[in-house]
């Protein structure tokens, strides 16, 4: 057996300049560091994910699982480095065999990360949604999960090229001209884009929010999308806004800071009325509907003595936007029915024509 062995290392030798040795001790780091990732594989399973499990969510869990690829071949890849270069068979390719390796272990890292940040997007994409009504975040986590995507692999992409000793500059200038084009071709669809990021993050208004446009319409927001917003109004019409103009322009909120609003009604009542009496009259029936807030209260203000009459304004604070057309024709209805059952006069325009003879 040592003849046969010293017969073998002869061979060998002759033909590579290496011993039977580097070969065993070449193996030997081969397994070495496969015994590394099997035992990096064994920690991931059955400690970290097995403490991941015990807890309320499946997020840990997730990045255990993704984390658990890259490390176990990366440490494999790294043991076939480093075998091949003791044996030193392909010492003048060793730079192409090292290149090969970081290649591979560059596109698995890629694929890797990618999933792990589109995990971390999903996560707080989640956590947005839980204290936000807006179906924005259905639309935008989406988006950002394929633009981080692009964004890591057209990286990885260009230093894989730097590192193969490959010019680039063709291809960021390219890569600059296509997304000139690409922007000036769809510039409005961008504009509409930042829009609503823009009102995501600012959130001036929220899903279920009534809101006054500049131009003067009324009504309740019924969806924030990515390009256009989408309003309701009291006509059971449904508004289109491009994203861009709604948040460029300006808007009333009648739920921020509170969900509560201002509603006034005017009344008139004959000269000659008690004026004590009408304020009692006026403050019972607004206190009495419930939608308007106790505090602050209601108040009654004797605004103008007018042509036909007396003027009073009515000021009273609705716990809801929503309810405060509803509390209007509440208080219109009572303010009949009372005043006709307190003998209170309501006027309506008269003239008194003298015809002389």
């Amino acid at each position: 057996m040592l003849d046969f062995f010293n017969e073998f290392n002869q061979i060998i030798g002759s033909y590579a300049g290496i011993t039977a040795a580097s070969y065993i001790a070449a193996v030997t780091i081969l397994v070495v560091f496969f015994i590394l990732a099997q035992i990096t594989n064994f920690i991931f399973n059955k400690v970290f994910k097995v403490l991941a499990s015990k807890t309320k969510t499946n997020f840990d869990d997730d990045v255990m699982k993704i984390l658990n690829t890259p490390i176990f071949y990366s440490v494999v890849f790294l043991g076939v480095y480093q075998s091949l270069t003791y044996i030193n068979v392909f010492s003048q390719y060793s730079d192409d065999i090292w290149k090969i390796i970081k290649s591979m272990m560059i596109i698995l890292w890629a694929y890797s990360i990618s999933n792990l940040v589109s995990l971390f997007i999903s996560e707080l994409g989640v956590k947005f949604a839980e204290k936000t009504k807006s179906t924005l975040d259905d639309e935008l986590m989406p988006l950002f999960r394929k633009l981080s995507r692009v964004i890591i692999y057209f990286g990885s992409f260009m230093f894989l090229l730097d590192m193969w000793n490959i010019d680039i500059t063709p291809f960021l200038a390219s890569a600059g001209i296509a997304g000139f084009v690409i922007a000036f071709a769809a510039q409005d669809t961008i504009s509409h884009l930042f829009g609503g990021i823009s009102i995501y993050f600012d959130k001036p208004f929220r899903v279920g929010d009534r809101i006054q446009l500049e131009s003067g319409e009324i009504g309740d927001v019924l969806e924030i999308g990515i390009r256009s917003t989408r309003i309701k109004t009291f006509d059971e019409t449904v508004i289109i806004i491009p994203n861009s103009k709604i948040a460029g322009s300006k808007i009333i909120n009648y739920n921020q800071p509170e969900a509560k609003i201002k509603q006034k009604v005017e009344i008139n009542v004959a000269y000659g009325s008690d004026i004590d009496k009408v304020k009692k009259v006026l403050l019972d029936i607004a206190g009495s509907i419930e939608a308007v807030e106790k505090s602050p209260a209601p108040s009654v203000y004797l605004s103008e003595l007018g042509d036909y009459g007396l003027k009073f304004l009515v000021i009273m604070w609705v716990d809801n936007p929503h309810k405060s057309y509803k509390v209007k024709t509440t208080m219109n209805e009572e303010i009949y029915k009372r005043f006709k059952k307190e003998r209170i006069e309501i006027p309506y325009p008269t003239r008194e024509v003298i015809i002389k003879k």
